[in-house]
């Protein structure tokens, strides 16, 4: 029997069936995005500064030349700190380039450690920071320049205050997106969470299935050839040979639902179909309990993923009728339902003690939740209650699916 779905059944995950293809790319190491800031800042702005500072002729700037080249080193190394201090790093670079701009002797390199440090607070949250350490900085530039006798183009200021609003644009759109790729990171990981414990509960499933139908029958059979042992040693032998025939193949079929765990190994044992319905009922037969199979389908199959489903839930209702009823009868028919989308319908029904009116899925009873859940998968249903003459009757209604 199976221990995975059939090819042509949805699976719940791909924790363990291969890669996952919708794994979201991550971003570049929290070390680059450290260091390439600061990297790019001294590249733009100490070459240029040095360069001045050995060309500029006359002594009396060369103080100048040193403070112009101090605060060109200063404000990238000071971008090691945004990361953790975003909102007072970009205050303290904001300073910087103020003192940079007011005390240079002439027009230099754009102070870019500005404009890293602007996006990054922006980016982190630290808007507030940034906007009023940046308008300050505008200003005091502003005034303090006309104060002391600089003279700014107007053409300067246009640029520079374009290139702060570009700043701020920039570490808006890294915020947003953050937060989008943050967003798609959680839902996919309560996707995997989601996926994984579908998976969980299929297996689960398999196993109760599994394991509940080979201990009913090898309890069937052992009753039997304890009853059988003195007056039919005959009888008693081969109800002995089922216990040992039906352990070994629950063995073959645990194995190969664990198996599946184990980088996906492929089922040791073939996939059940509807042919094997009457090897099930023989094993269950006992002479106390008639099971009849009543095949109407006329040779005619469904799809794979329907036959599995079929079995399975013909197997758990023979479990339960076996282990509760307590009939002496039970029959199995299967029919095909046709129309516009045709349906396999399986009804099995005995002539037990049945569950008095209740709904036997409200309280989990013997694995009538497995079988709707089952059927479910595929897009059908299972009716479980009593029969209109006794006893208990489960009818599953199947698509009949595209045979293979």
């Amino acid at each position: 029997m199976p221990d995975q779905p059939p090819e042509d059944m949805p699976r719940a995950s791909t924790a363990w069936f291969g890669p996952d293809t919708g794994r979201i790319p991550a971003g570049p190491p929290a070390r680059v995005g450290l260091i390439a800031p600061v990297v790019l800042s001294l590249l733009v702005q100490v070459p240029a500064n040095a360069w001045i500072a050995a060309h500029l002729p006359g002594h009396g700037l060369r103080w100048r030349i040193v403070l112009h080249l101090v605060l060109a080193v200063a404000g990238p190394l000071a971008l090691l700190a945004a990361r953790r201090f975003p909102g007072p790093t970009v205050a303290l670079v904001s300073g910087l380039a103020l003192l940079d701009v007011l005390t240079a002797p002439v027009a230099g390199p754009p102070y870019l450690a500005l404009a890293f440090a602007i996006a990054i607070a922006v980016a982190r949250g630290a808007v507030i920071w940034a906007a009023v350490s940046v308008a300050t900085g505008w200003a005091a530039a502003i005034l303090i320049g006309v104060s002391i006798g600089r003279v700014w183009h107007p053409g300067l200021i246009v640029a520079a205050t374009a290139a702060l609003a570009a700043s701020f644009a920039i570490g808006a759109f890294v915020r947003v997106r953050g937060a989008r790729v943050a967003e798609l990171r959680a839902d996919a990981q309560r996707r995997r969470r989601s996926a994984e414990e579908r998976e969980r509960v299929r297996i689960a499933r398999e196993l109760h299935d599994v394991l509940g139908h080979a201990l009913s029958q090898m309890n069937v059979q052992a009753s039997v050839g304890l009853h059988l042992f003195d007056r039919d040693p005959e009888q008693a032998r081969a109800a002995l040979q089922n216990v040992k025939d039906t352990s070994k193949l629950a063995l073959e079929e645990v194995r190969g639902v664990l198996g599946v765990l184990r980088d996906g190994e492929a089922p040791l044992v073939p996939q059940a179909e509807l042919a094997e319905l009457p090897r099930l009922i023989a094993g269950l037969t006992t002479p106390g309990l008639e099971i009849a199979l009543d095949d109407r389908l006329g040779g005619t199959a469904p799809s794979r993923a329907t036959q599995f489903a079929a079995y399975r839930i013909v197997q758990e209702a023979l479990t339960n009728a076996v282990r509760h009823a307590q009939a002496a009868h039970v029959s199995v028919i299967l029919e095909r339902r046709e129309g516009a989308d045709p349906a396999l319908v399986v009804t099995v029904a005995d002539d037990g003690r049945g569950f008095g009116g209740a709904d036997p899925g409200a309280s989990g009873h013997g694995g009538v939740l497995g079988m709707r859940e089952r059927a479910a998968l595929l897009g059908g249903v299972v009716e479980v209650g009593d029969g209109p003459d006794g006893g208990a009757r489960v009818v599953a209604t199947l698509p009949w699916g595209r045979a293979s």
